[in-house]
């Protein structure tokens, strides 16, 4: 008896020392993310793919890597997170406490995860909020502590993700002004990968914060396991993908530690910026609609409203204009048939009047010689003419040519002992200033409060943060990139408050400032400076793997003249169509074509603006020879295809191009459209029905092997 008693109690004190793993399940409706509380009290991930279908299976799964790494303890490689305590150990060993999920919306699930240093009083929770149709996972943290001093973060990652495969395939987006996000993919081995940007205001000039990471092989548009990620945050970003001495893959997403070291005092709360993911295990495309329709619904300015088409002034006439010659082309954006016309750049400043990029900016008075009625005058003769009136501001920068920088450079981010560098002319305001702040807010509450009737803003941003000195941050440099940032927002969050339908395009010397935080005050991107149509077909491509047509302004513009009016209408089209173009220069064949083209766009708005993209050809499939896109409305009874032959090969072989995302058992009546006076179709089967089935089986003879030809085809359901 005393022998099986002791028995008994050894396996009692085994069974109360060896605690069932605890798991915590984050789900959408196609993607799966476990997360396990092993015994030792730390967090791993232990699956991360298409969501799986039994709970009882998660015993099976293996432990994974832990999730959020610290710095200082026993991993070898990157970190999540770096703290500098009071004592300055930089040590964080962060434990589970305590996580809650809950439901806050109608598909959307919150998961927060509370976890704690064991022996410094600090705080990390760990948020991910799943959107559970839509198919996305946002994942941000919080940082917080109780030590008496202020702590220092070193690093702090938005999110980090793990991957055990046999092989790992990054595509970056990488590029320059005018030639943004180029695409290329290479093979991760052993070592770091690191996609970042220290150019603070105008960050992502040279990379946009987004990556697409194919698992095992290459994916495709149909095939292939693939995560698609990006962060919202609207300054300096780091990607690190390192794979370790066991070939697993970490990918950590974040804020740029780069100079930006943040003090934490006591009882404040450091959030990180938002990083977004998707999974799909059937290639790209799929994983690209579901960005597409999550940005619509919940994230991207009035993502289910309508867009404006315009008529900029910038190409017709640059900084040479006055009343009457804005006036005159007004009646062009009437004679086009678009919704608006857009006031660009030149039209402010008296003392340093802005006949050039080299004065003036910070000086939001009208140039009395050019205005002499001010902006009510172009209000109302737009109204008059029963278009909207749009203007061109810049207000985070300024001129060291300016009345603005005489009054106030103490607003200017400058260094105190150094001669100054200017970009295109210009420096950056000091949005960590309340003052400045204020001052930015001030540009479009005054213009909005003087003249109400302006219904639409072009808010620009053309140069880098240069000469990095805070004259208000003080001893506290270290916090200006990520302040600067915040106080953005700030600006952005009390305009979107006072002006809630007010519709602003963000734009940065083309895309060096395009991000999901941002986009939430801005109803659309200048996707590129560059709108020569071919270069626009790849820019247009690269951006539409997380951005939807209705976010991405296109413009018709006189560059690449090789390429015709047509051409270059129809690659815009994919956009939000805009032009930018003197009708005088244009043949009377031009003009009706490009009427014509505006009035099939407003009709096919529910298609293109609404509806799921489908890439059918790549523009970097052969030798930039041909691409094609398909836009379908969510009832499948509505679909328009885009198809561009760019520089063919002499006799090559043109094969059918498959459709995709119509309903098999539909039968759809195709038809060419955006036809240039007089021109018929030589489209195959052009007014002829065929079934849905048909359609993606076989498809469509789209291309025609003729140099700089496009085609707009229409599939209705019958």
């Amino acid at each position: 008896m005393k022998i099986k008693s002791f028995l008994s109690l050894c396996l009692l004190a085994t069974a109360s020392t060896v605690a069932a793993d605890e798991f915590i399940k984050i789900n959408t409706d196609q993607i799966g993310m476990v997360l396990r509380v092993k015994d030792n009290g730390r967090l791993y991930q232990s699956y991360l793919g298409k969501r799986l279908a039994n709970d009882n299976d998660l015993q099976h799964l293996p432990q994974g890597n832990e999730v959020y790494l610290t710095h200082g303890m026993e991993d070898y490689f990157e970190p999540a997170i770096e703290v500098h305590h009071n004592d300055a150990n930089p040590s964080l060993l962060l434990k589970h406490v305590s996580h809650e999920q809950k439901n806050i919306q109608p598909g959307v699930d919150e998961t927060v995860i509370t976890m704690q240093d064991d022996k410094y009083p600090v705080t990390v929770k760990l948020h991910y909020v799943s959107y559970a149709k839509e198919n996305i996972i946002k994942t941000f943290t919080e940082i917080s502590h109780q030590e008496k001093k202020p702590i220092q973060l070193e690093r702090y990652a938005s999110a980090m993700l793990h991957f055990s495969r046999p092989a790992y395939y990054l595509t970056e987006f990488s590029g320059d002004w005018i030639y943004e996000a180029t695409m290329s993919t290479t093979p991760l081995n052993f070592g770091k990968k690191v996609l970042d940007t220290k150019l603070g205001a105008r960050a992502n000039m040279f990379t946009p914060p987004m990556f697409i990471l194919s698992l095992d092989k290459e994916s495709n548009e149909t095939e292939g396991e693939v995560i698609l990620g990006t962060l919202g945050w609207t300054g300096n970003f780091r990607f690190t993908f390192e794979v370790d001495n066991k070939k697993d893959l970490r990918v950590i997403a974040g804020i740029n530690p780069y100079f930006s070291e943040y003090s934490l005092p006591k009882g404040e709360t450091f959030r990180t910026p938002d990083f977004y993911f998707t999974y799909s295990d059937c290639g790209r495309g799929q994983a690209s609609r579901n960005f597409h329709d999550w940005a619509r619904k919940y994230q991207l300015k009035d993502g289910q409203e309508d867009r404006l088409t315009l008529l900029n002034n910038w190409e017709a006439t640059y900084f040479d204009f006055d009343e009457d010659k804005l006036v005159e082309l007004m009646g062009d954006a009437v004679k086009l048939g678009v919704d608006m016309f857009l006031l660009d750049d030149g039209w402010f400043g008296n003392k340093y009047e802005r006949h050039s990029d080299t004065q003036g900016l910070g000086d939001w008075d009208e140039t009395k010689h050019k205005l002499p009625h001010g902006i009510q005058k172009l209000v109302d003769e737009a109204a008059k003419r029963n278009i909207k009136f749009g203007i061109w501001i810049e207000p985070e920068m300024v001129s060291p040519k300016s009345e603005l920088y005489e009054k106030h450079k103490d607003w200017v981010i400058h260094l105190p002992n150094r001669d100054e560098y200017y970009f295109r002319n210009q420096m950056v305001l000091d949005l960590s200033n309340p003052e400045v702040q204020d001052f930015v807010f001030g540009v479009v509450d005054g213009l909005m409060t003087k003249y109400p009737g302006i219904a639409y803003f072009k808010w620009d941003c053309n140069s880098p943060i240069t000469n990095i000195y805070s004259p208000y941050l003080k001893d506290k440099q270290t916090h200006l990139y990520v302040d600067y940032v915040r106080g953005l927002y700030k600006v952005l969050d009390r305009i979107k408050a006072k002006y809630p339908k007010l519709p602003m395009m963000l734009c940065s010397g083309g895309s060096g400032r395009i991000d999901y935080e941002a986009l939430k005050y801005f109803t659309e991107f200048w996707a590129s400076d560059n709108t020569d149509p071919i270069q626009r077909l790849f820019i247009q491509y690269g951006y539409s793997f997380f951005y939807p047509a209705k976010s991405m302004s296109a413009h018709v513009t006189t560059w690449n003249k090789n390429a015709s009016i047509k051409f270059r209408t129809d690659v815009a089209m994919m956009g939000k169509l805009g032009f930018d173009i003197k009708l005088s220069d244009m043949s009377s064949d031009d003009l009706t074509y490009c009427q014509g083209a505006v009035k099939n766009y407003k009709r096919l708005r529910p298609a293109i603006m609404e509806g799921d993209l489908y890439r059918l050809v790549s523009p970097y499939e052969g030798l930039r020879t041909h691409a094609a896109n398909q836009f379908v409305c969510k009832d499948k009874d509505k679909a328009v295809v885009f198809a561009f032959d760019v520089y063919p090969g002499y006799g090559e072989k043109l094969l059918p191009v498959r459709l995709q995302g119509l309903d098999a058992n539909k039968q759809y009546r195709v038809k060419e459209i955006n036809m240039m006076p007089g021109q018929g179709s030589s489209l195959e089967g052009n007014d002829r029905v065929f079934s849905g089935d048909y359609l993606m089986k076989v498809g469509l003879n789209l291309f025609t092997g003729n140099k700089l030809y496009s085609r707009v085809v229409e599939i209705t359901a019958e």
